[in-house]
């Protein structure tokens, strides 16, 4: 068989020309697209990479953020707590304070008018007395009271032991201005008289004396000066009197024991 080396060269020639086409109008398109998608590829995924990070960063801001407002939160909570109940606290402290300084008040109104009714009673127990025994005096010794009370002052001015005797007389021997005697009533001159005699005896001197009228004494004489004081008056016994009655209601006051109750009894067959 003949080979037909022009047929051979033209069919190389013809398939070097088309490897060449195929190179420079296929092979070299395709690589080049090829390589153009892998690079967009490349960064496609770079640039998912890139917003990947992105993304976990923000998400890791976020959660910074996140834990950082949960903590202030709860720090606001715990202070916004404590503010309340402290404030909770104080209110009640000066709800108690109002409370306690209310019944104080109470108290202190129930005492002053318990107070006020004693003083009221025993000033007129005292009035009372004071008017019985006046009439009584009046119709058994045909004496006024004042007479008796007078009487009676200078009783005990002269009966004074020796150092309360002594104490006065230094005072109303050393007092500059009139010594001040007090009374229940307006003394009549014959009984100013005899107390005036009986503290010159009683203390040998020239005491110079002022008489003053006293209602609030109900019922007394009172001598005062220097800081010394010789008086009596019915309310000292009236005085003795409510201690007793006081004692005796606290007495009555008190609760009685309980008596004990008696057993049942248990019979023997």
């Amino acid at each position: 068989m003949l080979i037909d080396w022009f047929t051979v060269g033209a069919q190389a020639l013809n398939f070097l020309i088309l490897v060449w086409l195929m190179k420079r109008f296929l092979y070299k398109p395709i690589l080049n697209a090829i390589d153009a998608r892998e690079k967009r590829i490349a960064k496609e995924l770079a640039d998912a990479d890139a917003k990947k990070n992105e993304a976990q960063k923000q998400r890791d801001e976020f959660q910074h953020k996140n834990e950082e407002f949960d903590k202030e939160r709860a720090a606001l909570l715990n202070k916004a707590t404590k503010e309340a109940n402290a404030e909770r606290q104080r209110l009640m402290d000066e709800a108690r304070k109002a409370a306690d300084a209310l019944s104080a008040k109470r108290q202190e109104t129930l005492r002053s008018d318990a107070k006020n009714l004693n003083q009221a009673i025993t000033r007129r127990a005292q009035d009372e007395v004071f008017s019985i025994a006046r009439k009584a005096l009046a119709d058994l010794a045909n004496i006024s009271l004042e007479e008796r009370m007078g009487d009676v002052f200078t009783r005990r001015l002269q009966e004074m032991d020796g150092q309360a005797k002594a104490g006065l007389g230094q005072a109303l021997k050393t007092a500059s201005d009139p010594t001040l005697v007090r009374s229940a009533f307006d003394l009549p001159a014959d009984q100013r008289a005899a107390i005036q005699n009986a503290i010159n005896e009683t203390f040998s001197a020239d005491i110079h004396l002022r008489f003053e009228t006293a209602p609030d004494l109900i019922s007394g004489i009172e001598l005062a000066t220097n800081g010394q004081k010789l008086a009596w008056s019915i309310s000292d016994y009236l005085t003795s009197l409510e201690k007793g009655v006081d004692e005796l209601m606290k007495k009555k006051d008190k609760p009685k024991p309980k008596a004990e109750e008696p057993k049942p009894e248990t019979k023997s067959p």
